[in-house]
């Protein structure tokens, strides 16, 4: 379980449990803080607050071994190589998702140029996935697909629900929060959150 108490981030001031195979969609306003608050459970930005996994202190271990149980994709994922197969440990371990996600096995040595948005989302997909990590923190990760590979997206990441992976999702399309959400966060411009059920 995630435990997330008074954690504060410049005007954010949330507090939430998430169980192991829950999915809570977050929602709001652009520019109310959903992506700060996503940055700040998986400490990428300084914040104050208790996050804990299982009982483990955030802080009790190195953050990059918290990022990997804790991991957060944005929405632009980031690419340090210019080929594509350059991003992955295993290129061949990573196909199975890659081609699941619509894309084809032919594009491990494309550059990272040639990728249009959609197909940056869903390379920068798998690679969380290939992390196995125990919480996700998706910040609008099919914010530039089309229905089917939203459809691909959503049908993937319910899989690692039933596997025990838990999943604060942020999307601004209603009709998503209430298929892969069993709760909606609701967060407003003063920075709280408000719990809804779909």
């Amino acid at each position: 379980m995630l435990t997330v108490s008074g954690l504060k981030r410049l005007h954010i001031s949330v507090s939430f449990d998430l169980q192991d195979g829950e999915c809570v969609a977050l929602q709001g306003p652009s520019g109310v803080g959903k992506t700060l608050l996503l940055r700040s459970i998986a400490d990428l930005d300084p914040n104050e607050g208790v996050v804990k996994l299982d009982g483990t202190l955030r802080e009790a271990m190195p953050a990059p071994a918290w990022r990997k149980r804790v991991t957060y994709l944005a929405t632009e994922p980031g690419w340090w190589s210019d080929i594509v197969q350059d991003h992955f440990s295993s290129w061949d371990d990573a196909l199975p998702l890659v081609t699941r996600l619509g894309l084809p096995c032919s594009c491990g040595p494309w550059p990272v140029q040639r990728l249009s948005t959609g197909e940056r989302q869903r390379l920068g997909l798998v690679r969380a996935l290939m992390l196995r990590s125990r919480v996700l923190l998706l910040d609008e990760p099919t914010s530039a697909l089309d229905s089917a590979s939203t459809a691909a997206v959503e049908s993937l990441i319910a899989e690692r629900m039933s596997d025990g992976t838990s999943v604060v999702w942020s999307t601004h399309d209603n009709a998503q929060a209430s298929r892969v959400g069993s709760r909606v966060l609701m967060m407003s411009a003063d920075g709280s959150i408000e719990e809804n059920r779909p």
